[in-house]
Parts: C-alpha cells; sequence; structure tokens
C-alpha cells in the first residue's frame, strides 16, 4: 500500500494528449464484485466496466451533460443537470476527517449521528479525476433526488439524500477515493491509475442510438 501511494503522489500533471485512467473494484451487497474503470480528459468522464465496446456513462463536463450509453437496448439515455429543492429544514450532515496514511484522510459523512458513508481519500492522487466524480454526481443528484422521492417510504432513508443528492460531493472535496463503504452496504477498492494515450473515441456517443431525455 505504501509503494502505491507514493506512486499515486508523485503523478505529473495531466497532458492534453493523454488521458488518466483509474481503476475500482465495486461491489453491492449480495452481488459478486465488479471492475469499474474510469477515463478522465479536460472535456469528459467516462465510466465503464473496463471494455471499450461495452456499455459506459459519458460526462460532458463541459456541458455538465450525461449519457448512459446502452448499446444493447440502442438507447442513449441523456441527463441534464435539474433543479434540486432547497435543502430539508433541519438537515444536518458533517464531514468528519483525520490523517491517515502519509498523503491520505480518513472520513465519515455523517447525517444526524449515521455514519452514511466512509473510507480514506488521498488529495494529491489524480485530483481532476475526484472533480470530475463529484461533477458527475452533481449533474445526476436531480435524477437521484427524484428516485428517492417517489420510492415507498420504508425505503427513503437520509443517507441516500445524503450520499447521491445534498452531498454528493462532499468526501470527494478529500481527494480520490481510496476505499469507500455507503450505508447500504455498497463497497469501493482503488485498484490503480496510469496514464494512457488519449483516444477520443472513446469519448464519443456511438451512432445509431435513440437519445431520450431521462427527466429530471
Amino acid at each position: 500500500m505504501k509503494a502505491l501511494l507514493g506512486l499515486l503522489l508523485a503523478t505529473g500533471a495531466a497532458h492534453a494528449a493523454d488521458m488518466a485512467v483509474v481503476r475500482y473494484v465495486d461491489q453491492d451487497p449480495g452481488d459478486p464484485p465488479y471492475p469499474t474503470r474510469l477515463l478522465v480528459t479536460a472535456d469528459f468522464l467516462r465510466m465503464d466496466g473496463g471494455e471499450d465496446g461495452g456499455d459506459f456513462v459519458l460526462l460532458d463536463r463541459r456541458r455538465r451533460e450525461v449519457v448512459n450509453i446502452m448499446r444493447g437496448a440502442g438507447v442513449a439515455m441523456v441527463f441534464g443537470r435539474g433543479t434540486l429543492p432547497a435543502k430539508p429544514a433541519g438537515w444536518k450532515a458533517r464531514l468528519a476527517s483525520e490523517a491517515g496514511a502519509p498523503g491520505t484522510r480518513r472520513f465519515r459523512l455523517i447525517v444526524d449521528g449515521v455514519v452514511c458513508s466512509e473510507g480514506v481519500a488521498a488529495a494529491a492522487a489524480v485530483p481532476d479525476a475526484a472533480r470530475a466524480m463529484a461533477e458527475l454526481n452533481a449533474v445526476l443528484a436531480a435524477t437521484q433526488y427524484r428516485v428517492w422521492k417517489d420510492s415507498p417510504p420504508e425505503m427513503q432513508h437520509d443517507c441516500d439524500l445524503a450520499n447521491q443528492v445534498w452531498e454528493s460531493g462532499t468526501t470527494l472535496e478529500l481527494g480520490l477515493p481510496l476505499e469507500a463503504r455507503e450505508f447500504g452496504g455498497r463497497t469501493r477498492r482503488f485498484e490503480g491509475e496510469s496514464r494512457e494515450p488519449l483516444q477520443p473515441e472513446l469519448f464519443r456517443v456511438p451512432d445509431g442510438l435513440t437519445a431520450i431525455n431521462a427527466p429530471s
């Protein structure tokens, strides 16, 4: 871990002709772990399962627009940023953090005494990737709020609002997540990062898909 962290902290500035590649292993409760790959440029963030020809989510960082590419269904679902209502009266969220291994901080996002997410972040590790992840969450926040509001009352939890809506970028202000665990049991583990030659075709919506504007 120390060697890996040292490599992360030594990563140089981004170049226009390449892209940052960040790899995670994610796991949802009751399901097997699966890979997640992030490709980051100044203009785009692409999130996929590691395959160039598979489905992916594409954030246009300039237009603040997200497109979910579903090749099998022949659909490109388009998400705009939308508008969020004001935070609920009495909303109390707190980010607690403390120094971890050199260059890292351990964090907990707490709402009304409940730990909604916790993990480890590295401020100097691929900082533009952390910013892009926060931008992605910000665009999707209105849609996440609509999903939460339309869910049965027994499935509504303040931690979902914290992690996906009101505080969706809060923990990312500390840096790139190396470990993360959410209230519902979803986990994320950092696997590695690299810089690779830019492949512009990976940041384009494939031809022949039907574009559908998602409600927000």
